[in-house]
């Protein structure tokens, strides 16, 4: 098997049942899985390659557990992250009060770690406008105000997803990470324990 080389390493967070799994589903399969998902427990990892002009970026996605109980080891995947793609769900007001804590702990933890906003589930709110529970307009506020890109996004009908993650690529390919790149990237080609012991003893 061939090594993988992973040039930013992004990390997916926010409260359970937002949709995380999902997003990550829709942008390395392009699929959307019907029926409820297994929670995920500590992280699951995949690394997918994005064509920016005529470099390639590999993007190494940690898809983190949502729930409270797993906070403390959710921290010791988004150690050494470039980039943190902070999750709530359009139609749940409670999943974006979360976001302001993952987005303190980031920035109390991981300052060079850029964040990016996103919405889930945009599909059930332009099915039923009633549904939604967060202001985009609130979110966005916020986002001008952390410096942060922000996207609303459908894991189902696919909206804005690979949008999300091209842009991480393009960030991470241009100069807004150039204090932050690493001309190496993490090489893969060792066993994953290897790679879970490197991000976690920094």
């Amino acid at each position: 098997m061939s090594s993988h080389r992973v040039d930013a390493k992004v990390v997916m967070l926010g409260k359970e049942s937002v949709g995380k799994t999902s997003l990550v589903e829709r942008f390395v399969h392009h699929r959307f899985l019907v029926g409820p998902y297994q929670n995920t427990i500590g992280a699951a990892f995949v690394a997918k390659p994005v064509q920016v002009g005529d470099k390639v970026v590999t993007l190494g996605i940690w898809d983190t557990a949502g729930s409270e109980r797993y906070e403390a080891m959710s921290r010791i995947y988004y150690r050494g992250a470039k980039a943190a793609i902070v999750c709530y769900d359009l139609t749940d007001s409670s999943s974006f009060l979360r976001v302001r804590f993952w987005v303190k702990e980031l920035q109390n933890c991981e300052e060079h770690c850029k964040i990016y906003l996103c919405g889930t589930k945009n599909d059930l709110v332009e099915a039923d406008r009633s549904v939604r529970q967060v202001d985009y307009h609130d979110v966005q506020d916020f986002a001008d105000e952390i410096k942060a890109q922000l996207f609303e996004t459908s894991s189902k009908t696919g909206a804005n997803v690979d949008k999300l993650f091209q842009k991480v690529a393009v960030d991470f390919n241009s100069t807004a990470f150039q204090v932050l790149t690493e001309e190496k990237g993490v090489d893969l080609g060792q066993k994953k324990d290897a790679y879970f012991y490197s991000c976690c003893h920094h």
